[in-house]
């Protein structure tokens, strides 16, 4: 059965595609990829720029009326920002019409509220710091805490061939990820590859554990087989998907690296095997958000 759009804001026809924008290159990059995802899905595209202050009349003392100035000046930049950032998407998609918004208040909690109500959320990334890495400092927050789907632009942000791939841990708090994954693969008319490991370690950190005892026959039988279970209801809802299974021992991160150098789209899971909330420091979807060399989409519970 088709999920409800009351009980998932997200597949409702008037969620837009929400971007954030700092006037870094990594956010000029998000902007081109969320311009086309809105016009390809005809849905709106709503542009935003934050700045850490509160509206207030100027002060009367002298030192009040300078950190006023400075306040000023921020949302000044803000406001920039969003019109460098209007002119890349309709250099990108000529006839769309983005709204844009200065919103005040800290970055992050303005786009995981953005988000509740948002078809997607995009971000950039930036490996410079300062106040043009206003968004990648706060990255991994909003990936961290957000509801339905953070794409993080990085990479090849441009390639339409080659499939979608996604990260399949095997536990019920990884279903997000699947759904999201069919509905993005199907969107795309792209192959699907589902990429599962036995374990959550590198390559590096199973030599020598024991681990590598294992009957590989046995393991290969049972992990398809976990594999295929939680496919199998997706494949029935999206059967113009094809699906291709991949099994590893180990190292998912290290695998999935490999096939964002192809893919356009790497999906994963906002909490892993243990199903932790906000537990994303340190795992396979806060490495990709650093390295992978295409889109990544954290796909996060309704």
């Amino acid at each position: 059965m088709a999920p409800r759009t009351s009980d998932h804001p997200h597949l409702s026809a008037d969620a837009p595609i929400v971007v954030g924008t700092d006037g870094s290159d990594g956010a000029a990059a998000a902007v081109r990829w969320a311009a086309r995802t809105a016009a390809d899905r005809g849905r709106r595209l709503h542009i935003v720029s934050c700045s850490d202050f509160l509206d207030a009349t100027p002060p009367p003392d002298v030192g009040a009326t300078l950190a006023y100035t400075t306040m000023q000046d921020l949302r000044l930049d803000a406001e920039r920002a969003l019109t460098v950032a209007r002119e890349i998407a309709v250099d990108t998609v000529p006839d769309i019409e983005p709204v844009t918004e200065v919103r005040t208040g800290g970055a992050a909690a303005v786009l995981v509220d953005l988000s509740r109500t948002a078809h997607l959320l995009v971000l950039g990334t930036t490996e410079s710091a300062g106040r043009a890495a206003h968004l990648g400092s706060t990255l991994l927050a909003v990936t961290a805490h957000a509801r339905g789907g953070v794409v993080v632009v990085r990479g090849a942000a441009g390639r339409t061939g080659g499939p979608v791939v996604v990260g399949v841990d095997g536990s019920p708090v990884g279903e997000p990820a699947v759904a999201a994954a069919f509905a993005e693969a199907a969107q795309r008319e792209a192959e699907l590859v589902a990429v599962h490991a036995w374990s959550d370690l590198s390559a590096g950190q199973f030599a020598g554990t024991g681990y590598l005892e294992l009957p590989v026959a046995d393991f290969e039988t049972g992990e398809a087989a976990l594999l295929s279970e939680r496919l199998a209801g997706w494949s029935e809802k999206y059967p113009e998907v094809r699906v291709r299974r991949e099994v590893v021992l180990c190292g998912p991160r290290e695998r999935l690296g490999e096939w964002s150098r192809s893919a356009q789209l790497i999906v994963v899971g906002s909490r892993g095997r243990g199903g932790f909330r906000g537990l994303l420091f340190g795992s396979t979807g806060n490495w990709l958000i650093q390295h992978a060399e295409c889109p990544v989409l954290i796909a996060h519970p309704e």
